[in-house]
């Protein structure tokens, strides 16, 4: 049984009361999910018993600090079933791990003509770097549309990859639609010209479960704070023979093998990708909300959230002026909107005066709000504590502020 309760009571900040003791509705998890207890704890132990530096000390506390952090890499490693622990690389969230992609390309894998393809529907941390690498190395820069029901144009994609094609990056799921994307597909069709792929999961990896062999994926990415885990901790994924092709981006302490006053040679993965002292104890604790989510169900809390979208389109299409942005035939996650003649950020300042979290504005995706012709979005995003009784608070929310604005 999904016990959303007990699952509610196990994240301390939701109790809490807003303005006028009115009990807080977040409905904002796209943009950060909250932290169970266990996390929590699990932060504050690390500091208060087992803090050291890794890898770097031959005393008790560091070696007990490595072990714990080098068990986080390995329950990131069966959390995505990736191969062996070399795969997985610590990074400070998705935006870092994209940028340590684009960056670290080797330069020979690429020859006048080539192209990236990214689609229309990502967030600017999986659209910039790919920018500025098309720039630097004078490649093309290739999109992938998508409909104004959401779902990507897979009718472009014989025309978009072809053999010039070396590199293909796309999210697993948009912050904006919620659209699950066909990402098998995409990643086949890549293959088959011979292009790497990057997956950004950071939408996808707190809702769904995810198997990276399946996949087939060349990269994998996602921060820890989307998935119930602490800021400032992400992971990078990649197949051991092509993350060791990898050039690092940052140098210094740990990610060195000899070093002398003219050169320097590397370590092994993931070592050489983790230049400095790492967030270990951002890693272990997000390990532990891996764990959450195991204990839970990947697959339990995705059934849940599912059933809350179907729940909250349905409730949010009978509000008279509100316009909802596409209608992909698998949505999680997200669901976007807006109210006739009211700015979203109005729209979301007042929902705020209710208890009620929701974001408003480009959602770092400025290509899909000039896609359906608008500045900004209200966004809704569900989690595994969200209620179909907080959807329901939603609804009354923006009706009430609907009515305010009708008497003007």
């Amino acid at each position: 049984m999904y016990d959303l309760n007990q699952i509610q009571k196990d994240f301390p900040i939701l109790a809490q009361t807003m303005y006028d003791g009115q009990k807080l509705v977040y409905l904002d998890n796209a943009a950060t999910t909250q932290k169970p207890y266990e996390v929590l704890k699990a932060i504050q132990e690390h500091y208060a018993y087992d803090n050291a530096n890794v890898h770097r000390g031959a005393h008790y506390l560091s070696n007990r600090s490595t072990q714990r952090f080098e068990w986080a890499r390995e329950v990131v490693r069966d959390f995505l079933n990736a191969g062996c622990t070399e795969e997985i690389v610590f990074t400070h969230g998705t935006t870092e791990s994209i940028n340590m992609v684009a960056s670290g390309l080797p330069e020979t894998w690429f020859r006048a003509g080539d192209a990236i393809v990214v689609t229309e529907m990502e967030h600017h941390s999986n659209l910039v770097p790919w920018q500025m690498l098309c720039k630097r190395l004078g490649l093309e820069l290739r999109i992938l549309h998508f409909c104004d029901d959401g779902m990507l144009h897979l009718d472009e994609l014989d025309s978009l990859m072809d053999e010039h094609v070396r590199f293909v990056s796309f999210c697993h799921v948009s912050n904006v639609l919620g659209t699950v994307n066909p990402i098998e597909k995409i990643i086949k069709r890549a293959h088959d010209v011979g292009a790497y792929v990057l997956v950004d999961g950071t939408q996808a990896i707190q809702h769904i479960p995810i198997d990276v062999r399946t996949l087939d994926c060349d990269f994998y990415c996602f921060s820890g704070h989307k998935v119930y885990g602490p800021n400032g901790i992400g992971v990078l994924y990649g197949r051991k023979e092509v993350l060791s092709q990898l050039n690092p981006i940052y140098f210094g302490g740990e990610m060195v093998d000899e070093v002398s006053l003219q050169d320097t040679t590397f370590g092994k993965l993931p070592y050489r990708l983790e230049a400095g002292t790492p967030n270990y104890p951002g890693a272990i604790a997000m390990a532990i909300a891996l764990q959450y989510i195991t204990k839970i169900g990947i697959c339990e809390i995705g059934h849940h959230e599912a059933a809350l979208m179907d729940y909250a389109q349905d409730q949010l299409s009978q509000i008279c002026g509100i316009q909802i942005y596409g209608s992909p035939e698998k949505r999680i996650g997200s669901v976007s909107f807006n109210l006739k003649g009211i700015d979203c950020y109005d729209l979301a300042c007042m929902l705020d005066k209710m208890g009620i979290a929701v974001r408003a504005g480009s959602h770092c995706a400025q290509p899909v709000m000039a896609h359906y012709g608008v500045s900004g979005m209200a966004r809704a995003s569900f989690a595994m504590y969200s209620s179909e009784a907080e959807i329901d608070t939603l609804c009354c929310g923006i009706q009430r502020i609907s009515k305010i604005f009708s008497r003007r």
